[in-house]
């Protein structure tokens, strides 16, 4: 077991903007789900969007070019359509023809003890993500916050009693996986299996871009954690609120990601970002003793030099980056520029 699981996922999980070049998918390569309009007993209102499936060629690359040396870049999203076979002839042509694929950067937590070991972390690694002392989800949030988490755990997970013991961050992020699910999206679904096919049958290097921390003794970190009360009220009032207010605007984004429209990804507001719930963790003692948030700025650093060294040997690179993290002022294609790298949208 090389992660701790619950500390490691909501570090996984906390992140979901923008990009690429118009390509029109074959006819009728995009049949799709209506999903249903009105307000229902609850309150909650569900806008008619049609959310495609079958196979779709995604979003066009980013190219950040030096000389006759380019990188290609294909912008990620999340959520993206559950049914959807993202296939992609231009991400299949370079890497066919990529002399190395670096992955996007990743922070992660490391445990290096035994296997047999590692079996006797499981029950207390379970019980993580249970409130301090007992408390239930009604103790712990506002009276006004509990209405609504009611009205939401009813429509998108049923009467599982279980969660009402579990920390607002984890009960956030499990609502947010089951709106998903209901609403034909899909959290952390992967390109990277049809990425890696590409990889497997053209055998580019692969440049793995991480910062690790590691854990030698996990157990009193584990109990530290359980002690611990973190600032996740913030995290479970916005989650609730971007699924109360944001399913169709997220079925938009992940329908114009899907079949390639650029402008229709521009023209609607940037999802969420998930801040409130990382720095849950990243600002909470323990995880500032462990050093997340300069894990976030190495692994940053990382990337860009690997970024740069790519840019100096290789013909032709390939990479992937959260779309949240390429684009914007202070995203890694505006740190690419500010050093003289020219940078050439999908569509110039």
């Amino acid at each position: 077991m090389r992660r701790m699981l619950m500390l490691g996922l909501c570090l996984a999980l906390v992140s979901p903007v923008h990009a690429q070049q118009v390509q029109s998918p074959p006819v009728d390569a995009n049949p799709a789900i209506p999903v249903a309009t009105g307000v229902g007993a609850d309150g909650i209102r569900t806008e008619e969007t049609v959310i495609v499936i079958g196979e779709q060629p995604g979003p066009g690359l980013w190219l950040v070019r030096k000389g006759g040396h380019d990188l290609w870049i294909l912008g990620t999203l999340n959520p993206l359509p559950a049914k959807m076979q993202w296939q992609s002839k231009q991400v299949e042509d370079v890497i066919a023809n990529a002399q190395e694929v670096i992955r996007p950067p990743s922070v992660q937590l490391g445990v290096k003890v035994g296997f047999f070991k590692s079996l006797t972390l499981l029950p207390s690694l379970l019980g993580v993500r249970k409130n301090p002392d007992d408390k239930t989800l009604e103790q712990v949030v506002s009276p006004q916050s509990y209405a609504r988490w009611k009205a939401l755990k009813t429509r998108y997970i049923g009467s599982d009693r279980g969660i009402e013991k579990w920390r607002p961050m984890f009960a956030a992020l499990e609502l947010y996986n089951d709106a998903m699910k209901k609403s034909g999206l899909e959290n952390g679904k992967s390109v990277w299996p049809t990425i890696n096919r590409a990889i497997e049958a053209h055998h580019p290097s692969v440049t793995m871009v991480k910062e690790e921390i590691v854990v030698t003794d996990p157990k009193p970190l584990v109990k530290e954690f359980k002690r611990t009360t973190l600032d996740d009220l913030a995290c479970f009032d916005n989650t609730m609120t971007q699924i109360e207010t944001d399913l169709d605007a997220m079925r938009l984004r992940a329908n114009a990601w899907a079949t390639g429209d650029m402008a229709a990804l521009q023209a609607l507001p940037p999802p969420y970002q998930w801040e409130a719930c990382s720095s849950a963790i990243t600002e909470a003692g323990i995880g500032k003793r462990l050093g997340f948030g300069d894990a976030q700025k190495k692994v940053g650093a990382k990337w860009m030099a690997a970024a740069e060294a790519a840019l100096d040997k290789n013909a032709v690179t390939f990479a992937t980056l959260d779309m949240k993290d390429m684009l914007g002022p202070n995203g890694y294609l505006a740190k690419l520029k500010a050093k003289g790298y020219m940078v050439l949208a999908p569509d110039e």
